[in-house]
Formats: structure tokens, C-alpha cells, sequence
């Protein structure tokens, strides 16, 4: 680590707050809402000169934080109000938790002489850090200004070098105008993320070099180390599992990859008979290797995991050698063990499985492959982004990106509804150059339909393709497999394509997949579309 000092300045609070994130750390658009205790605060922004994206709701900030994080691999930063703005935005912070997405949500408290006194102040929490502290890698109290930049730094410590996540900073109102002695925003701390120790290393190449049926599990962890981790399962000539969020990592139709499939019997008897697994920046978690949830995917071979957070070596799974690291350099130092590939028949165990699982013609996949193939054919390059959806379950399973970064949902981790329209636009913002689709379904769209206001605002070319089955299919499906009478999930979605004419964007209805590859060679690339899908219909057109 180095460091750079040079002069200061002096400035309020909050001015050196913008600049700090401007120049310091290379920030380029904050979401929020402004409120009478954020207000100084924007005084800040409008010296700062970083773009301002204004949702319709807290939730919305941060969701558009999350999409703008998971397409760019940079924090998304959110300014939010007191109290109410905490609450509202802790659903959002949950799903970045559990999916490992930078997020840094700056917000205002009260004055540092009223705080935990519960005198009834307006927007008053007992204490919002206690509120925040479960959704969050860290929250803190600035209780002097001067801490201000080693708090950020601190920050974004746990963004470049750590298991990312929400951070959490809380300014009291009182702070804002305060002034601070800023050093000069253009010193940077340099951070390197650790990297796999040698001995450790070398163990792993040798297990993985003597194993006869290896397998490797690719989690989101890898989304920057594409080319090392394509190389070392090259190189292993071994099947690979790449999880929802790493779709992409190994590129399109790559012959290893099995996918985010480890649910099905089939990927769970290779997994099973496998005497050597390598799994990299995976938590193994339930959302990604058992979606239904009946605890049947198990590891009985010798499990290698390398992961950025210790702790994340020893859960789910029993761990015979664990490595804190890097995915990019730990993947690249054991690559090197492996100069010349391996012969293993990887590649023909691989389509074996595919073909045995045959998942296009499954009837729970089959009503999608035609949505997915339209949009491969009019928008091949798309970053999707789901809601928890039936669109979006069986996309988990059928689809498949050139490279990561292209495909993330809500239904992994913190599983939150309402999620794909707002990340969407997040997404949209940090890729421009880049269509974006956001895949939701009538329920869900219904806890964010409101951020449509906010597409049409700032021009947002999203295409929105909204699957209406009038209501909660998939919980629907569940009471009616437990034997439970369907009571609240039959909720009368609303007239979509008079709402899209009340937002001021354009919208469709289509019934089929013909009329769906027309509405797509229709779209806008300046300002947002709507595509409701009739999903009776649709499977109607199909049958």
C-alpha cells in the first residue's frame, strides 16, 4: 500500500464529501431523493458536478445502485434521507448483502445533540446504525467531520480489497456545514486484493492433477477473472458449473460449462461421483446449487475453495483446503501449474449431461425458449436483468451471455420482489452503449412500476418485457403442491398498457412469439419500451 499526501482545503462537509467521491474515487452518479435534511447535502452535489438520478422511491435508489454495480463492477452510491429513507432503502441493501455488490448508501440523521434521546424529532430513529447494521458490511456514526475522508476510505477498502457489499455512512444534520481541512482529492490509496499462498497453491494443482473425475464450481466471485478461469478449466479439461451470477464467465456455449443447473439429478450424481472439487467465489449457497430446496446437493470429494472472506472457506460445505484470495489471481496461479491441457473427456461428459437434461424440452421450460430466442435474435449483446419471475427461473436454466456482468436476478440470495425494473435502469446508466432488458412479471412489477417515471425522466432506452399470469403464479403452483387453498395470490394486475401511455413511453401487448419479435424490432433506442406478455395466450399460441 502507498500513499500520497499534498495540501489542503478548507470546505464544508458536504462539498468535500462530492468532491472526495468525484475525484478521489472516481464516482459519477448518485441515486436519491432529496429531503429537508439531505438539503445541504445537495448543495454539495451541485458543486460537485456528479450526476443526479432521482427515483420515485428509496427502495428504487437502491436497486438502481445494485444494477449499476453488478454491470460495471464499481460501487453504486446512494444519498438518502433520514428515517423513512433507512427503512425503505434496507430491503435493496439485503439483496446486494446476500449477492456481494458494492453499494455505499450515505445518508443524514439528526443532530449529534438529539441522537438516541427519542424526543420525537422529526424522521427520528432509536438508532438508524442498529437498523442498517444487518444489511451492511459496516455502518458508522461521522461524529467529526475530519473523519470524514478516512471513513470513505475505509469504505472503499471493503469495495476494492474485501467481499464487497453495502456500506453504510450516516452524517448528522448538524455536519453538514461544518468545515473540514480536506487533504487533496486527487491522493488514492492504492489497494491489491490478496492473493493464494504459494504452498497452498501448489497442494491444489497436485489434488487436481491426480483426481480422476474433477469438477469446478464458478460463482460470481469470478466475474473479473473470465480469461483465467476459462484457461484453468481449459487446461483441467473439466466440467464446470458457473452459478446464476457468473453466467457468462466461461462466454457462450462454451463446452465445460454446465451451466447454473447443479438443481437437477443429473448435474448433482457428477457432483456427487466428483473426488476433487475447485469452487471460486461461491458461497455454495441454497439459491444457486438447490432452488428446490431439499438440501440435495452434496460434495463427498475433497473440496478446494478460494474465496476473498475467510469465514466463507468453511460454510455450506465441508472444506478439505482453503485458500483467502483473489479469484483473478488465485485462478491465474493455478493455471500455471497447468501449461499444457489435460485429456480428461471433459467436454464429452459435459454434453452428455445436456443432453440427458434436455431442459428446452421440459415443460417448464419449453413456454420460454421462445421469449429468450427472440431476444437473442433482436438484442444478442442485452444485459438482462430479472425480477423473481417464471421468465426469469427457467432464463437461470436456457440462458446463456458471451461474457459476464450480462445476466443477474433477484431470485438469488435475498430473493426480493420488485427488483428488475429499478436495477434495469441502473444497469442502463452504467452501460448506455448497451440495450438492456428488464424481465419482470405482474406482481412483482407492481412493488416498483413507479421507477417507469424515472425511465422516461432521464431517456433510459430499457426494454421492459412484463410476463401478466394475474397474479403469484409460482406461489400459486407452491400452496397448490403442499396442499394449501390459494388465499392472497390472485391480486388483479392493472391496465399495463394504459399505465405505459400515462408514464409516456411506448408499450405492447403481444400474445405470441411472432408478435413478440415484431414489438422487439420496435423498440426505441432513446427512451423506453413496454412488452406485456399475455402469458394464457402466449401458451396458447404454443400448444
Amino acid at each position: 500500500m502507498t500513499h500520497e499526501t499534498s495540501a489542503s482545503t478548507q470546505i464544508s462537509c458536504a462539498e468535500a464529501l462530492v468532491r472526495l467521491l468525484r475525484d478521489r474515487y472516481a464516482v459519477d452518479t448518485v441515486f436519491g431523493i432529496p429531503g429537508v435534511h439531505t438539503v445541504p447535502l445537495y448543495r454539495g452535489l451541485e458543486v460537485g458536478g456528479l450526476r443526479h438520478v432521482t427515483p420515485r422511491h428509496e427502495q428504487g435508489a437502491g436497486f438502481m445502485a445494485d444494477g449499476y454495480a453488478r454491470a460495471s463492477g464499481k460501487p453504486g452510491v446512494c444519498f438518502i434521507i433520514t428515517g423513512p429513507g433507512i427503512t425503505n432503502i434496507a430491503t435493496a441493501m439485503g439483496q446486494a448483502l446476500a449477492d456481494s455488490v458494492p453499494m455505499l448508501v450515505i445518508s443524514s440523521v439528526n443532530r449529534r445533540d438529539t441522537l438516541g434521546r427519542g424526543q420525537g424529532r422529526l424522521h427520528e430513529l432509536p438508532s438508524q446504525q442498529n437498523v442498517l447494521a444487518g444489511v451492511s458490511r459496516f455502518s458508522h456514526t461521522l461524529l467529526d467531520p475530519s473523519a470524514l475522508p478516512e471513513v470513505l476510505a475505509r469504505a472503499f477498502a471493503v469495495f476494492q480489497s474485501a467481499r464487497p457489499g453495502p456500506v453504510h455512512i450516516e452524517i448528522p444534520i448538524d455536519l453538514f456545514e461544518a468545515p473540514i481541512d480536506l487533504p487533496d482529492t486527487a491522493s488514492r490509496t492504492r489497494l491489491y486484493r490478496a492473493g493464494a499462498h504459494p504452498e497452498g497453491i501448489a497442494l491444489a494443482a497436485e489434488w487436481l492433477r491426480q483426481a480422476q473425475a474433477p469438477l469446478v464450481l464458478l460463482g460470481g466471485g469470478c466475474a473479473e477473472a473470465s480469461k483465467a478461469a476459462r484457461t484453468l478449466v481449459e487446461h483441467l479439461d473439466a466440467p464446470a458449473v458457473t452459478t446464476i451470477n457468473a453466467k457468462g464467465v466461461l462466454g457462450r456455449g462454451h463446452p465445460l460449462d454446465l451451466g447454473a443447473n447443479a438443481t437437477w439429478p443429473e448435474v448433482r450424481a457428477l457432483a456427487r461421483d466428483a473426488d476433487v472439487i475447485l469452487a471460486v467465489g461461491t458461497e455454495l449457497g441454497e439459491t444457486d446449487y438447490d432452488v428446490v430446496f431439499d438440501d440435495g446437493f452434496t460434495l463427498t470429494g475433497r473440496v478446494i475453495r478460494i474465496d476473498l472472506e475467510a469465514e466463507q472457506l468453511v460454510r455450506n460445505q465441508a472444506t478439505a483446503l482453503g485458500l483467502v484470495s483473489d479469484a483473478q489471481a488465485a485462478l491465474e496461479a493455478l493455471a500455471a501449474h497447468f501449461p499444457a491441457p489435460l485429456a480428461r473427456q471433459g467436454a464429452a461428459r459435459v454434453r452428455a449431461v445436456h443432453e440427458a437434461l434436455a431442459l428446452p424440452q421440459r415443460p417448464d421450460m419449453a413456454p420460454f425458449v421462445p421469449l429468450y430466442t427472440a431476444l437473442d435474435k433482436a438484442l444478442p449483446e442485452a444485459i438482462l436483468v430479472g425480477d423473481s419471475t417464471a421468465p426469469v427461473y427457467a432464463g437461470n436454466h436456457l440462458v446463456e451471455r458471451a461474457a459476464p456482468r450480462r445476466y443477474f436476478n433477484a431470485s438469488t440470495g435475498y430473493g426480493t420482489l420488485g427488483y428488475g425494473l429499478p436495477a434495469a435502469l441502473g444497469a442502463q446508466l452504467a452501460a448506455p452503449g448497451t440495450p438492456v432488458v428488464a424481465l419482470v412479471g405482474d406482481g412483482g412489477a407492481m412493488f416498483t412500476l413507479s421507477e417507469l417515471a424515472t425511465a422516461v425522466d432521464e431517456g433510459l432506452p430499457v426494454v421492459v418485457v412484463l410476463w401478466n399470469n394475474s397474479g403469484y403464479e409460482e406461489i400459486r403452483r407452491y400452496m397448490d403442491a403442499h396442499g394449501v387453498a390459494r388465499v392472497g395470490v390472485d391480486p388483479t394486475p392493472p391496465d399495463f398498457q394504459c399505465l405505459a401511455d400515462g408514464f409516456g413511453l411506448a408499450s405492447h401487448r403481444v400474445e405470441s412469439p411472432i408478435a413478440l419479435d415484431l414489438a422487439l424490432s420496435n423498440v426505441s433506442r432513446t427512451s423506453p419500451t413496454l412488452i406485456e406478455i399475455d402469458a394464457e395466450r402466449w401458451q396458447a399460441a404454443l400448444d
